[in-house]
C-alpha cells in the first residue's frame, strides 16, 4: 500500500501540463487580439486624432523596451537549453537575467508613464477629458493596453522567480523542466504581445 502511494504522488503528466499552458496562451492571444480589433477599429474611425495623439509617445522609449524583451526572450531559452544539458548554475544565472531584463522593462515604462503624469495625461485626468474624441481613446486603449501589458510582465517575474527557486531546490532538474519551459512559454508570448504593441502604438502614426 505504502509502495501505491508513493507511486502516485511520483506521477506527473508533462503533456497535460503543456496543453494547459498552450490553451491559457491561446486565451491570452484572443484577449489582446481582441483589443488589437477595436484599436484598428477606432483608428479607421479617426485617422487624424490617432494620428496627432501617436505623435505624442516617445519611440525610444518603445524601442529600448523592445530590444530588452527581445534579449529576455533569448536569455529564457538558453537557460532552458542550459538545464536541459545538465548546466543547472549557468540555467539559473540566464533565468535571474531574464528577470533582471523584465525589471529593466518596467522601470523604463515607469519613466515613460512619468512624462505623461507630469504633463497631467493620465486615466480620469481633466487634460484627458479636454481631449478630442479620437485623442481620448487612443489615450485610452494606450494606458489600459500597456498596463495590461505590464501587469502580465509583473506576474511573468513571479513565476521566473519561483521557478528559480526550484531550479535550486532540484525540483526543476534536466529531468523534469516542464514548469521552466511552461515559464518559457509564456515569456515568449509576453514578448510577442509587445511585438505588436510596439508599431501599433508608437510607429504607425
Amino acid at each position: 500500500m505504502t509502495e501505491k502511494i508513493e507511486h502516485t504522488a511520483e506521477h506527473r503528466d508533462d503533456f497535460a501540463a503543456k496543453l494547459g499552458m498552450w490553451i491559457f496562451i491561446f486565451t491570452e492571444l484572443l484577449l489582446f487580439g481582441g483589443l488589437f480589433l477595436v484599436y484598428s477599429v477606432f483608428r479607421f474611425a479617426h485617422p487624424q486624432e490617432f494620428h496627432q495623439a501617436a505623435l505624442e509617445l516617445n519611440v525610444t522609449f518603445g524601442a529600448v523596451n523592445t530590444v530588452v524583451l527581445l534579449i529576455s526572450s533569448m536569455t529564457i531559452a538558453m537557460s532552458l537549453t542550459a538545464l536541459q544539458k545538465n548546466n543547472k548554475k549557468l540555467s539559473m544565472r540566464l533565468l535571474f537575467l531574464t528577470i533582471v531584463l523584465a525589471f529593466v522593462f518596467l522601470v523604463n515604462k515607469y519613466f515613460e508613464w512619468g512624462v505623461k503624469f507630469r504633463e497631467g495625461l493620465y486615466p480620469g485626468s481633466e487634460l484627458m477629458f479636454k481631449l478630442e474624441h479620437g485623442q481620448l481613446l487612443y489615450f485610452s486603449l494606450y494606458f489600459f493596453m500597456t498596463g495590461l501589458h505590464a501587469l502580465h510582465i509583473i506576474v511573468g517575474m513571479t513565476i521566473l522567480f519561483i521557478i528559480l527557486y526550484r531550479i535550486n531546490k532540484g525540483t526543476v532538474n534536466p529531468g523534469k523542466y516542464v514548469f521552466l519551459e511552461n515559464g518559457a512559454l509564456y515569456w515568449h508570448l509576453v514578448d510577442l504581445i509587445w511585438i505588436f504593441l510596439f508599431p501599433l502604438l508608437y510607429l504607425i502614426t
